[in-house]
């Protein structure tokens, strides 16, 4: 199952990449992810098929996973304008609500929240 790790970085120059190359030597491919500023630190979501292992490959590297959530993909949209809107609408309609969203690399989206079987069954998937 396809599961969502926060992970926590310093904002300085190579803490994005320490995360990554963690992962790989561990041999994790990263299905998805995103990084911003927030606060101070870097936060960066990837998303993983084997946690555990995701997990235990940042924690040794010195890093801080501080969360780890289920998440529902969305088969790839249509390529038209408004489909996303009208899948979040979906969501919305059921009241759930959505606090994560991000592309796959291959153009599936990862949308998370509190209800996350609420969000599964809005979107059909």
């Amino acid at each position: 199952m396809a599961t969502d790790l926060t992970i926590v970085l310093v904002n300085r120059p190579g803490t994005l990449a320490d995360a990554a190359e963690s992962l790989g030597r561990a041999g994790i491919n990263i299905e998805g992810t995103c990084g911003f500023p927030s606060g101070g630190e870097g936060i960066m979501h990837v998303l993983v098929e084997d946690a555990p292992s995701a997990r235990r490959a940042i924690q040794e590297a010195g890093l801080e996973v501080r969360a780890e959530r289920e998440v529902v993909l969305l088969d790839r949209l249509p390529e038209r304008p408004g489909s996303l809107g009208e899948a979040l609408r979906r969501i919305a309609s059921a009241g759930a609500n959505v606090d994560l969203l991000y592309l796959t690399t291959d153009g599936r989206v990862v949308l998370s929240g509190e209800d996350v079987a609420a969000i599964q069954r809005a979107v059909g998937e």
